[in-house]
């Protein structure tokens, strides 16, 4: 029942070149972009330089880097999602492309385009406010809509096809590995009860009243489909697994002195980042006390620019969904 991950567009005619205009800052009622600036800056934009924003969105990042950008800069950018891909067009600037493609075919999209090596990449994991303000798309228990979670909507199974077909092993797995749900047992259980009962669950209203009643106590705070909702959209579209394949791709394409940015807004994503980064930063896995000159060490292809920065109190203020954030840069070393 695995989902696979969605592929770029096969022809160059997907990719969508604009001509030039003023670049238009994006902060709307319907989307406010997460460390905007602390993002944009870790990237130490150069004017001539060639960026990948690998998660679009409603395209507030985008926006800031062409405006640091000088006339020979370029900045491909990747997303998914349909409806983010069609808000691009509303970027008119010759220095800018748009590709249908989630970022973990970022190797591949920028070899349809002639590209070797870029100077800086940016991964901004969250969903879009859009994403989840959006009833029929499905994320979020706020809204009685259809029980879909899929981020590129033209292809692979809904929530509410895995959660028909499921077994009560595979649904607990998936409730306590994506969502760290400790009540993931209990979940299932329902769910399958539900199911079995000749009840379809398949919209987002179901499946948030199933998952109040098998959930015993209810955190301050937090609704209590919070992490089932959670564990079901990573599942869907095999987030975790497209982060994996991605970083390594983007160490690759990176020029010597070149950066990744990544934006992570829960422990499962921030984890595989950071541990990558230090994997690339600290090489050198050989047991101790074992007979080597230093300068045979395997040398960092990565390292750490800085501390792991959040959102401040006065952002966080403005945009609660921006408090879970962390964003972690690293740079690109001359080692091959």
């Amino acid at each position: 029942m695995n989902v696979g991950l969605s592929q770029p567009p096969e022809n160059p005619s997907s990719l969508s070149p604009v001509s030039p205009s003023p670049v238009l800052d994006l902060n709307t009622s319907l989307h406010i972009t997460v460390l905007l600036d602390e993002a944009v800056d870790a990237l130490a934009i150069k004017p001539a330089g060639i960026y990948v924003d690998g998660t679009f969105g409603r395209g507030g990042h985008s926006r800031r880097i062409l405006e640091r950008l000088g006339e020979q800069g370029r900045l491909i950018a990747l997303d998914r999602d349909i409806a983010a891909v069609a808000a691009a067009s509303a970027i008119q600037d010759a220095r800018f492309r748009i590709v249908h493609s989630p970022f973990a075919a970022i190797g591949e999209v920028l070899g349809d385009l002639g590209i070797g090596k870029v100077d800086g990449v940016l991964l901004d994991l969250g969903i879009s406010s859009p994403q989840i303000d959006e009833g029929d798309r499905g994320f979020s228990f706020r809204f009685d809509g259809p029980l879909d979670m899929r981020m590129d909507q033209s292809r692979g199974q809904t929530a509410a096809q895995f959660i028909a077909e499921a077994t009560e092993q595979q649904l607990t797995g998936v409730i306590k590995n994506y969502g760290e749900e400790r009540f993931a047992k209990q979940i299932a259980r329902a769910i399958v009860a539900a199911r079995t009962g000749g009840d379809a669950i398949t919209t987002t209203g179901q499946l948030a009243k199933i998952v109040a009643g098998a959930v015993p106590k209810i955190e301050p705070g937090q609704d209590p489909a919070t992490r089932t909702f959670q564990a079901l959209r990573i599942f869907i579209n095999q987030e975790l697994k497209e982060l994996e394949v991605a970083l390594p791709q983007c160490v690759s394409l990176l020029a010597a002195g070149g950066r990744l940015a990544v934006i992570s807004f829960h422990s499962l994503e921030d984890r595989i980042v950071k541990r990558f980064i230090r994997g690339e930063q600290d090489r050198d896995d050989l047991p101790a006390n074992f007979p080597v000159m230093a300068k045979d060490l395997p040398q960092p292809r990565m390292i750490t620019v800085g501390k792991a920065i959040k959102p401040g109190a006065s952002e966080i203020r403005r945009n609660p969904r921006s408090r879970s954030a962390v964003l972690r840069v690293a740079e690109r070393t001359a080692v091959a």
